[in-house]
């Protein structure tokens, strides 16, 4: 398990170093007049190239989660109540503190259906920032964050699936339920039962990469771990970074910058990852050790703002949730800008925090 655990770390750090250059590409592309939105708007059989991306090869990556989740539960961090207890309850007040900020921000005006959008943490960049800090990090904090993002994307696929599904079709949700039932029965024959189990639940009106989620949490252990070995590579460094050059591209230019930057929407979302993350993770986690929860073996007290701050970092799923919260291509791109810009300036808190954390710990 421990040599899973590395392996894991070491491939998402890798990943966040491949999703970085996907977003700067895609920045240059987007304000270099090469038609970023047509070439991504091609249509290629019943879908254009972005919901291939969206909805297609964004169900690999939430069929990992999937995998990764019933991992922790049957044999992992949360597979005991006691030791998942402190990261779960402070994966909620990560969650619950960017939605009261965003719709105290936001009001009753334009862009609250974006109110998820702060919620999410990047597993990929968050991990692989505090893992590129080294020994300055310890190993506890680390699980710590990776167990975080991991209740995170439990919340976060809770939340697609409920509150961003569209004209929900009950005959289509019956086909996916008797295929995910044949799926738990025959999960030998996942392959097929998976691509059926896609078709079935993106004409249900349910966001098609939940089948992905559904998928993974079907699949029995064993050969969950071998599906999820062979897929997490293509997840990591194909799927996601794929999806950050088709989605994390903003033409600043005609004053789209500047309307981002006076938007509500922007800095709802930007106070959203930067300070509900940072109060909502630290505030839940310090009243459940109040209550008699104890810190991941090795972890110390002075991390936990530092680990807080990095799991503002929200990313790929942030820029998920604002592809499906609206339709209007200028709260889409002020929402980018928020993301960019609240992901940026809670990785630099974190890394200072952490930092400090680590002299202390030295002097």
């Amino acid at each position: 398990m421990v040599r899973a655990v590395k392996e894991f770390l070491r491939e998402e750090s890798a990943s966040g170093l491949a999703i970085l250059a996907a977003t700067v590409v895609a920045l240059i592309w987007a304000n270099a007049g090469l038609d970023y939105d047509g070439f991504w708007s091609t249509e290629l059989g019943p879908l254009d190239l972005h919901h291939w991306v969206n909805d297609a090869l964004m169900a690999l990556f939430f069929l990992v989660v999937g995998l990764e989740i019933k991992r922790e539960l049957v044999d992992g961090r949360l597979q005991s109540p006691r030791t998942a207890a402190l990261p779960a309850v402070a994966a909620v007040g990560g969650v619950l503190a960017p939605i009261v900020i965003f719709v105290a921000l936001i009001g009753g005006g334009e862009g609250l259906d974006g109110w998820a959008i702060a919620c999410a943490t990047d597993i990929a960049f968050a991990v692989g920032l505090v893992t590129v800090l080294g020994d300055r990090v310890s190993e506890g904090a680390r699980v710590f964050l990776l167990a975080i993002a991991i209740v995170d994307d439990i919340i976060a696929i809770v939340i697609i699936a409920v509150f961003y599904a569209e004209g929900v079709s009950a005959l289509w949700l019956l086909a996916a339920a008797v295929l995910a039932i044949a799926l738990w029965w025959q999960p030998r024959l996942w392959i097929p039962l998976a691509i059926a189990l896609w078709i079935a639940v993106h004409e249900s009106g349910i966001h098609a990469t939940i089948a992905g989620v559904v998928v993974g949490l079907l699949l029995p252990v064993a050969r969950g771990e071998h599906v999820q070995h062979g897929l997490h590579p293509w997840s990591a460094f194909v799927v996601v970074p794929l999806f950050a050059l088709a989605n994390a591209g903003v033409d600043f230019g005609g004053g789209v910058l500047s309307d981002a930057l006076s938007s509500r929407l922007t800095w709802a979302i930007v106070a959203g990852l930067v300070v509900g993350k940072l109060l909502g993770i630290s505030g839940a986690t310090l009243a459940a050790l109040r209550a008699g929860g104890a810190l991941p073996e090795g972890m110390r007290r002075s991390e936990l703002a530092g680990i807080a701050a990095t799991a503002g970092i929200g990313f790929t799923v942030s820029l998920f949730i604002a592809e499906l919260a609206f339709d209007d291509r200028a709260l889409v791109d002020s929402a980018k800008v928020g993301i960019f810009a609240g992901s940026v300036i809670s990785g630099i808190l974190g890394v200072l925090a952490l930092a400090v954390a680590s002299r202390r710990r030295r002097v």
